[in-house]
This record gives structure tokens, C-alpha cells and sequence, in this order.
């Protein structure tokens, strides 16, 4: 089993920069599949980043560009470093983790979820 713990979350301007952190306990996440999700409002969870075992990253078009998404295996954490932030931006940030899955693009393959961090992005 693995716990994820989501901070940094807050209000910020359009145009300004959040780092959200994710600390795992219980299990290492270095054979997890990490990502970040995040639910607007009358929304859907939509799929924001994500990384693998390998390091290998992927990212929402809707985000490429803005924001990175990073791990430290040997400090059990990952990391969403967002940038340009837009109020479209504003929602609940999840971290997320998976060992093995076919689409890591799907809130449904996910195993492992945290409680989430709120993000909030004024005009």
C-alpha cells in the first residue's frame, strides 16, 4: 500500500507559478508510475502529467510548456512545478500512482490516490 500526501496548493495570479509536492510513505514510488490529475468544478478528473519508472514524462496539450513534472525517487516524492498559470488552471490537484496499466492517460487505472490539493487561479 502507498500513501500520497498533496501540498502547495493556493490562490494565485494569472500568470504566476505553484509547485505542487506529492510525499509517498508505506511503499518506495520509484516502481510506480507517478501522475497528476486535477477536477474543476462540475467537471471531470482529467489526466495533467504524468511519470514513469524510467523517467520518462508526459503531459496534457493543455499544459505542455507550463508545467514539469518531476521525481526523487530517494526522497519518495514528485513534484508539479506549474508556470504561466491561467484561471482555466483552477481545479483539485491530485497525485496518483499505478504499477503497471495500459492507458496511464485514464483516472481508472490508477491504484494508489491522495486527497487532493486545490489550486486556484485568479484573473
Amino acid at each position: 500500500q502507498v500513501q500520497l500526501v498533496e501540498s502547495g496548493g493556493g490562490l494565485v495570479q494569472a500568470g504566476g507559478s505553484l509547485r505542487l509536492s506529492c510525499a509517498a510513505s508505506g511503499r518506495t514510488i520509484s516502481i510506480y508510475h507517478m501522475a497528476w490529475f486535477r477536477q474543476a468544478p462540475g467537471k471531470e478528473r482529467e489526466y495533467v502529467a504524468g511519470i514513469r519508472r524510467s523517467g520518462t514524462t508526459a503531459y496534457a496539450d493543455s499544459v505542455k510548456d507550463r508545467f514539469t513534472i518531476s521525481r526523487d525517487n530517494a526522497k519518495n516524492t514528485v513534484s508539479l512545478q506549474m508556470s504561466s498559470l491561467k484561471p482555466e488552471d483552477t481545479a483539485n490537484y491530485y497525485c496518483a500512482g499505478v504499477y503497471q496499466s495500459g492507458n496511464y492517460y485514464s483516472d481508472k487505472s490508477y491504484d494508489y490516490w491522495g486527497q487532493g490539493t486545490q489550486v486556484t487561479v485568479s484573473a
